[in-house]
């Protein structure tokens, strides 16, 4: 507009985009040596398939179909009904787990006691989301002992589906990455992050509080 143009809004843009696009291109243009270290585990042939799905696909996602996109918009049209549905029962889960003695932490921001609670109210005084994160006690093993023994709750990446997922990463998004790596890059080995459905609070209740007792029984 005469305006951006006035301030040289347009120029600072475009240079900043050049910027951006020159950096991605030298970085595209540089030998992955991640390559190396792949092919000498799977061999020439599975180098590159392996590393995509594995890393590739993992930070820059995938390419969406048309029926996909579909099914996402399909999706949509409900979600304003859907919404309230999780974040009554994400509330109420979110305060079980707090209570719960094999808990280390959790975040929530429609808990009282969230760093974010302030905010939740002030932006977000209808409900926040279905979405929170926290971590078992114990070691990882313990953890991953705790996701093998939910029945009711599935281990998928989804969040914001009618299903209640749960995810690992320390054992799923991440799982290249050490101990010492996780904890470098602010990722405790015991996070878990669950995103509530549609399904009944108080089975879910159950669901999570069985898998915390088998844990226990290895």
């Amino acid at each position: 507009s005469t305006l951006a143009a006035r301030w040289g809004a347009v120029g600072v843009v475009a240079q900043s985009i050049g910027a951006q696009i020159e950096a991605i291109s030298c970085e595209l243009s540089e030998i992955d040596r991640s390559l190396e270290e792949v092919a000498e585990k799977f061999g020439i042939e599975g180098s590159f398939i392996t590393k995509a799905p594995a890393q590739l696909m993992r930070d820059l996602g995938s390419i969406q179909s048309p029926q996909n996109a579909f099914y996402l918009h399909l999706g949509l049209q409900t979600l304003h009904i859907r919404m309230p549905r999780h974040c009554e029962s994400a509330k109420k889960i979110a305060q079980w787990l707090e209570q719960h003695p094999d808990i280390a932490w959790i975040r929530y921001p429609e808990l009282e006691n969230d760093p974010e609670h302030a905010r939740q109210i002030k932006y977000m005084p209808n409900g926040s989301c279905g979405v929170m994160a926290f971590a078992v006690k114990g070691n990882r093993c313990f953890a991953e002992r705790f996701m093998d023994h939910l029945r009711l709750v599935t281990i998928e990446t989804h969040v914001a589906d009618c299903h209640t997922c749960i995810l690992h990463p320390a054992s799923h998004t991440h799982r290249q990455l050490s101990e010492a790596d996780l904890l470098s890059a602010g990722i405790d080995p015991n996070l878990m992050r669950l995103s509530i459905g549609l399904e009944n609070a108080d089975d879910l209740i159950a669901d999570l509080e069985n898998a915390l007792t088998y844990a226990h029984q290895g």
